[in-house]
């Protein structure tokens, strides 16, 4: 079954290699991700319309550094989200909680499991979690009004099921570019 696949051992041979560049490559390129994830996230805030299209391509710098160095992708991770509180502080509320989360998930699903179920379950529950957060503990309404204040099982099965189709989707997308980055950066 497509799920029980393991995905192929190349996340952990490029995380291995990786390891051999210098520290002085790993956090320029960190850095590098970072900017381009708080760019990105920010584009929502400054191209209003065009920019909420945009801007969920955030994921992908930070899952792209968290699948070849797990403590260099969450320095990046962090690092983005003090880029954004000084380019959009807006967009610092949603990154950490939704965007940010995802990639954090996903990578260290990738650094930690080896099947696509157990990587796309274990970061769903993560972005569920962080948008049940942003809904009922900070008020923040992600979902904007179609959501109401009062806590649901209905919506909260409906986020999960949302976040798991959603990471299955952004699992595929970072396969894809890993196999095309690993010869660029390893």
């Amino acid at each position: 079954m497509y799920f029980l696949k393991s995905i192929s051992d190349d996340i952990q041979l490029a995380q291995l290699e990786f390891r051999k560049h210098t520290k002085t490559r790993k956090l320029i390129l960190g850095s590098l991700l970072a900017c381009i994830a708080a760019v990105l996230q920010a584009a929502g805030g400054f191209l209003p319309g065009i920019g909420y299209f945009i801007s969920p391509f955030a994921t992908l710098p930070i899952l792209i550094c968290l699948m070849f160095s797990f403590p260099i992708g969450v320095m990046s991770y962090f690092l983005t989200i003090l880029l954004l509180f000084i380019l959009q502080p807006s967009e610092l509320i949603v990154f950490p909680f939704t965007t940010g989360l995802l990639s954090i998930g996903i990578g260290t699903g990738f650094t930690f499991f080896k099947k696509r179920l157990s990587i796309i379950s274990f970061s769903a529950t993560l972005l569920t979690i962080g948008i049940i957060s942003l809904l009922y503990i900070f008020h923040f309404p992600v979902l904007g009004p179609v959501v109401s204040d009062s806590f649901s099982l209905l919506t909260a099965g409906s986020i999960f099921l949302f976040s798991f189709f959603y990471n299955w989707l952004w699992v595929e997308i970072a396969l894809f570019f890993f196999k095309r980055l690993k010869i660029i950066i390893t």
